[in-house]
């Protein structure tokens, strides 16, 4: 195995691993919910809505694709708007990306209680629920703690559990559909696409986390554009054909709570209930694994820096992972899980992202301008265009915020506005 640039760090993930990586940080529970969501918004329009969000995705990764294509060394968001804006935007884009992955770990962490006492009630309330998400988050520390090869394979099982419930409700469902419920007839309204799309976007984020590990990629500037463009042109296919499978063969679509579950008992029996139920449990945990997996490194690449404790940027002498910033990652994502006081946390979820989004576009032309930048691997043709296409489109996104998701947005960059100047204090007086 190929040892980093980076100190202690070993390439150990390759191609189809980044693949693997980019389905299980985008398909995690969202899917499983909004086909009922978006159809009681717009109906057959859904389809339409599933489209814009995939060509807005695709718009923002083929920035991520020309932007990474340039970079060997871990950090991926952070790391970019470090080099393209200075070490101040850097740090609040890996801070504001950071606070994102915890959040969303701790909100997901329940989501999976809530599926997985579908097959033991006891873990639903109380002092169950606690224990299994201590036994959860301490067994995905432990894989991500004893080297990354492991925990790329342990990725890897966890997309083909996720995807072969899937492909079978796909090739059943679509065998079952009745292609006379598409109808088409009336348009929807401005704002209930726009809301429908608004609601989208969450089933379709989370490709950034495959940019993050860079340090333990194999070919970075090659594999990571590729795997990301490859990975999401899946993805889209799947989001789209689930929605077509839960027109067609739900009637009752719109007031589902579980519509695929209820999509499947519809074709398959009980037993295709309980299978999808089943592929929603392993896709959960499979995001889970590797939000605390890409989370983990944004410290790392941090202390490198000297941004944060330089402690964060130690990685262990066997195995060669950064375990102090996994154990500390790990540690707050089973804390705010637990508590519950993840709420907060999670209303600037989306904000940070769009905003950490917004940082890689406007990267894209600015890199390409800026002298002693590594050349890009991948130079894509008309990607100034696109990269302002994707900043108007995240600037139509976060229009439409709440003042209180705006404000906690505000307050946590301030917040860590304070942190990135102590630890430069420090810094300096060493």
């Amino acid at each position: 195995m190929a040892k980093s640039v980076q100190t202690g760090l070993v390439r150990s993930i390759g191609r189809l691993d980044l693949v693997a990586v980019t389905i299980n940080s985008v398909i995690g529970a969202g899917i499983f919910g909004l086909p009922a969501r978006v159809f009681g918004l717009v109906g057959d329009f859904s389809l339409l809505a599933f489209l814009v969000c995939a060509v807005f995705a695709s718009l923002i990764v083929i920035c991520f694709a020309e932007v990474g294509s340039r970079f060997t060394e871990t950090g991926g968001p952070y790391l970019y708007a470090r080099e393209a804006f200075g070490p101040v935007v850097g740090f609040e884009t890996g801070w504001l990306m950071w606070l994102a992955r915890v959040s969303a770990f701790a909100a997901n962490s329940n989501l999976l209680v809530g599926y997985a006492a579908y097959f033991w009630p006891v873990i639903a309330t109380g002092t169950g629920r606690n224990v299994f998400l201590c036994v959860v988050a301490a067994a995905l520390i432990a894989v991500n703690l004893v080297g990354v090869r492991n925990a790329t394979r342990v990725s890897n099982l966890f997309t083909a559990g996720k995807l072969i419930p899937i492909a079978l409700f796909l090739a059943a469902g679509l065998w079952f559909t009745d292609w006379g419920r598409f109808a088409f007839a009336v348009a929807p309204a401005y704002a209930p696409f726009s809301t429908s799309v608004l609601l989208l976007v969450y089933a379709f984020t989370g490709f950034e986390i495959a940019v993050i590990p860079s340090g333990e990629v194999r070919d970075p500037q090659r594999n990571i554009p590729i795997a990301l463009l490859t990975a999401m042109a899946l993805i889209s296919t799947i989001y789209l054909l689930i929605q077509i499978v839960c027109i067609g063969t739900l009637p009752e679509l719109a007031a589902s709570q579980r519509p695929l579950a209820d999509a499947a008992s519809r074709f398959l029996g009980r037993a295709g209930a309980s299978i999808i139920s089943a592929g929603i449990v392993i896709s959960i945990a499979g995001n889970l694994h590797i939000t605390l997996l890409a989370a983990s490194r944004i410290p790392f690449a941090m202390g490198e820096r000297g941004e944060v404790p330089r402690v964060f940027a130690k990685t262990h002498a066997r195995f060669h992972t950064p375990h102090y910033a996994i154990l500390f990652t790990g540690a707050v994502m089973l804390a705010l899980a637990l508590s519950g006081t993840f709420i907060y946390a999670l209303t600037i979820s989306t904000l940070a992202r769009l905003t950490t989004y917004m940082t890689t576009c406007a990267a894209l032309p600015v890199l390409r301008r800026k002298a002693g930048v590594r050349a890009a691997v991948l130079h894509v043709k008309g990607g100034v265009a696109i990269a302002a296409a994707a900043i108007l489109l995240a600037c139509w996104l976060l229009s439409n915020s709440t003042w209180r998701e705006a404000r906690d947005t505000a307050i946590a960059a301030a917040l860590g506005l304070v942190i990135f100047a102590v630890s430069r204090s420090r810094l300096a007086v060493k």
